[in-house]
């Protein structure tokens, strides 16, 4: 039986790599590398980096590369969009599955932060073993997300004493998402929406985490919205991509 291993690698520090993370690297015969956009090349260059790192000497091991397939955007229902795109990936991932392993040998994919939290690896290997299309079965190896790594840089408590935090996504927050919550930490934020909540409220902001480019701003949004949207800029244009969390906070 071919077994898979998703294994959580952390916000960008190699030295967010757990030590269940490094045991699962060193049990893995063959890893999938996948990555889109201007990013794919520094992405894919990071987890080489953190394989040669963690595994071995002794241990031989290989990479299989694919295209990530890309979201279509514009007008589109965005749940409809990302189940597309979902569908698209399950191709790649019983391809590479079923014409890259042998049966008996194990496989990875190393999900940024934890693969539990806005990453679509475990559903889409849930979905080829409902189409039986591959027979594997699968473990999951938890990170440290981008939200912890916000948190730490920040030197901030997630939440406050008695109080809720709720984690979305910047598109939800633009539309004007109500909630009750004393924090939100917001992600996948490529519109600058923190200009769209209360201009009192606290902003810690942080970009490239855990990484020799990592960026940390924050105040209340009212004084630092427009350094946060003209950094943000300059980095993304600096370094072809960008990756940024940021954690909003009632005063």
């Amino acid at each position: 039986m071919k077994k898979i291993l998703i294994i959580g690698i952390g916000a960008g520090n190699p030295d967010y790599i757990t030590m269940q993370a490094v045991k699962a690297l060193n049990r893995t015969d063959v890893f999938f590398l996948m990555d889109k956009g201007q990013s794919k090349d520094k992405l894919i260059d990071l987890r080489r980096e953190i394989c040669q790192t963690y595994i071995d000497a002794g241990h031989a091991y290989r990479f299989v590369e694919a295209d990530c397939p890309e979201r279509v955007r514009g007008e589109i229902d965005y749940t409809t969009a990302v189940q597309d795109l979902n569908r698209d990936k399950q191709q790649t991932f019983e391809r590479m599955i079923n014409e890259h392993m042998a049966d008996g040998e194990v496989g990875a994919f190393l999900a940024w932060g934890d693969p539990a939290l806005y990453d679509s690896t475990i559903r889409i290997l849930q979905a080829i073993l409902a189409s039986g299309s591959c027979a594997f079965e699968f473990e999951v190896i938890p990170g440290i997300t981008s939200v912890q790594a916000l948190a730490a840089q920040h030197k901030v408590p997630l939440n406050r004493i008695g109080r809720s935090i709720e984690i979305t996504t910047g598109r939800r927050l633009a539309a004007g998402q109500a909630s009750d919550a004393d924090t939100l930490v917001v992600m996948l934020d490529a519109e600058d929406s923190y200009r769209s909540a209360d201009q009192q409220m606290d902003i810690y902001w942080g970009a490239y985490l855990g990484t020799p480019d990592e960026i940390l701003i924050s105040g209340k949004v009212a004084e630092v919205a427009g350094e946060i949207e003209r950094v943000r800029k300059a980095a993304r244009q600096a370094n072809g991509w960008i990756m940024d969390t940021y954690l909003l906070r009632k005063p």
